[in-house]
Order: C-alpha cells, then sequence, then structure tokens
C-alpha cells in the first residue's frame, strides 16, 4: 500500500521535530520533508512533490494564510492547518485549506504526541482524497427567482463534516431572513463553533449563533451544535421548536453528531422538514437522514463533483436516504423550491 507523502511546515524547531518522528512512526504516512517557513516549503513542494501538507498559521517571513492564498491557485494541494484557538482557521479554509487541528496549549509532551499520534494522522489521511478544487460562490443578489416564504412549521436541518466550512457557508449565504429556523452540526472542536457562528452572523443576511440548551428554533436564525462533549437535538416545547445541547458519547466517532442531530428532526418534525447532508468523510448523518425520509421530510444530498470528500452524501445516497441530489451552488435553490411547494 502506497504511503501517504507529507511535508511539514512549522517554524517551532521542537515542535517541527515532534510532528515529523511521529507521523513518520504511523505506517501508512511518510514525512518527505520539512521546511520552517513558506519559502522553504514552496522549495519543497516542487522537489518532493507530496500529497498533503500540514501548516502552521503562523510563520515566519510570510504568514500561512498569505502562503495558502499563492500556493492554491498555482499549486492545488491538501493542506490541513494546525492552529491555536483562532478564528484565523477560517481564513485558511477559505484560502483552500482542507481541514484543521487544534494544537495543544499547555500541554506535556506526552500529550502533544499522544494528539500528533492519533488525531493529526486521521485528517491527513481523509486530506489525502479530498478534492482542493475551489467552491464557486454565487451571491444571493445573482441569483433572482428564490421564492418568498412564510412557513413557521418547517425547520431545516443541516450536516456536514470535512470541507463542510465552506459548504455550510455557501448554502446559508444563500439564505434570506424567510427561511425556516435552522439546525446544522459540522464537526468541529470545541471553542471553534462560536468563532465558526460569530464569522457566519456577519457574512450572511440570516442570524447565526452557536446554539444553547432552550434556544428557540426560528425565520431567518441558524444554530450551530457546539464542537465538545455535546449532542444536539430538536425538540418541541408548547408547540415551538427548540433545540437542547446534551452530553453524552461519541456517535459515529463524533460529538456532536449529525445523526443524532437529524433523527431527532424525523422524530420531532417529521414532513415539516428538509434535511440537507454535505461533504464529509465517513457516515455520520446518512442514518439520520434516512429516518428523516421515512418520517415524510425531503432531503438533499451535495453531488460528488462539489463535495471535497464524498464520504457522508454517498452513504446517505446509497442507503436510499437522498431524495435530490445537486450541485453546492444549487442546494440553496433546491431548498427554497421545495419550501414553497409545501406551504
Amino acid at each position: 500500500m502506497r504511503q501517504i507523502r507529507v511535508l511539514v511546515v512549522e517554524d517551532s524547531l521542537v515542535f517541527r521535530e515532534l510532528l515529523v518522528q511521529n507521523l513518520n512512526a504511523d505506517p501508512a504516512i511518510t514525512v518527505v520533508a520539512a521546511a520552517r517557513d513558506p519559502f522553504e516549503a514552496r522549495d519543497a513542494i516542487i522537489k518532493y512533490k507530496p500529497d498533503v501538507m500540514t501548516l502552521d498559521v503562523e510563520l515566519p517571513r510570510m504568514g500561512g494564510i498569505e502562503f495558502l492564498r499563492k500556493l492554491m491557485p498555482q499549486y492545488p494541494l491538501p493542506v490541513v492547518v494546525i492552529s491555536s484557538l483562532s478564528d484565523k482557521v477560517f481564513d485558511a479554509l477559505n484560502a483552500g485549506a482542507v481541514d484543521f487541528v487544534a494544537k495543544p496549549s499547555g500541554a506535556n509532551r506526552m500529550q502533544i504526541e499522544a494528539f500528533i499520534k492519533n488525531e493529526l494522522p486521521v485528517k491527513i489521511k481523509v486530506a489525502s482524497i479530498a478534492k482542493v478544487s475551489r467552491w464557486k460562490k454565487t451571491p444571493l443578489e445573482e441569483m433572482p427567482g428564490l421564492p418568498s416564504l412564510n412557513n413557521k412549521e418547517m425547520v431545516v436541518a443541516i450536516g456536514a463534516s470535512t470541507g463542510g466550512t465552506e459548504a455550510i457557508a455557501s448554502v446559508i449565504k444563500e439564505f434570506g431572513t424567510d427561511i425556516p429556523g435552522v439546525v446544522v452540526v459540522q464537526h468541529m472542536p470545541a471553542g471553534f463553533t462560536e468563532m465558526y457562528a460569530k464569522r457566519l452572523n456577519e457574512q450572511c443576511s440570516v442570524c447565526v449563533r452557536e446554539a444553547k440548551s432552550g434556544d428557540a428554533v426560528l425565520p431567518g436564525k441558524v444554530l450551530i451544535a457546539p464542537g465538545g462533549d455535546a449532542h444536539m437535538q430538536l425538540v418541541k416545547v408548547n408547540g415551538a421548536y427548540q433545540v437542547v445541547i446534551r452530553q453524552g458519547p461519541k456517535v459515529n466517532g463524533h460529538c456532536p453528531s449529525v445523526d443524532v442531530l437529524f433523527q431527532s428532526v424525523a422524530t420531532v418534525a417529521g414532513n415539516k422538514a428538509v434535511g440537507i447532508i454535505l461533504t464529509g468523510m465517513g457516515g455520520d448523518g446518512a442514518k439520520g437522514l434516512l429516518a428523516m425520509r421515512q418520517a415524510g421530510a425531503v432531503t438533499i444530498g451535495q453531488d460528488e463533483s462539489t463535495c471535497v470528500v464524498y464520504g457522508m452524501p454517498k452513504v446517505a445516497y446509497d442507503i436510499g436516504a437522498v431524495e435530490y441530489q445537486d450541485k453546492l451552488q444549487d442546494i440553496a435553490k433546491r431548498t427554497y423550491s421545495i419550501l414553497s411547494k409545501i406551504q
């Protein structure tokens, strides 16, 4: 089996050596080069032609994000960003990175090595099969003909993983304030979901918030499940939708889990829902989306050509959970079309 060739870009000598040593210990990975800054990285990319690059955001001579913006149009390469808790990761994802991992802070050497041996290799393996073409973005003002909606009984549920931060943004940027309440699970570490929600709130016409237990699901509002050790579920209290955040074990290897959210939407909303499954590795959300469809909801899956990783939508499609399969840029229009017919 061919090993994944990795270029490590990290300015800290100690952390760089730890990355190289521990990644090389994985039989599926070989580190072909290590670079201290983007200029060394550029030369290493040309010389070694790596399959995946790990990239620190804070680098000397040129920042990691600026490097990404220069690199991707000329030499598209799957990139996993390693970052401390900062909203800069979303700039990196927007610039073309496939995924990111949160760098351990204040951890001892054993904890750091555990992170490198366990979490980072998984991200690298997923990135190695990811497509790195840029997403086509169509602003709302260039999409005439979206019908006006007026249905407070409906709810829209969205789930995604690898590549999902940009895919979700692409969809909800096209939603107007008339969209029914939207609930979202995006696989992401604790702390980053709040920053992600705040960032989207500044970019979208809808209100975007990190969810808290008891939050009402209202038209024009998007609630994003907090990352960490809890799941988000839809409930109905006095005839109105709310979300609850409950701690629990990982489902399908994830917490929060798309399946947990979708299953709750199937139970609570039934045929008053639209389910959307976007790019991501694995099968989280497929069974929940199937439950939604069986309960009468309309379901949409992102097509292979526009997915960074055609995993979650493929599993959902293969088991019959997807009613409509669309390109990413068409999903908002499809959602509006569905909702206008249900009113």
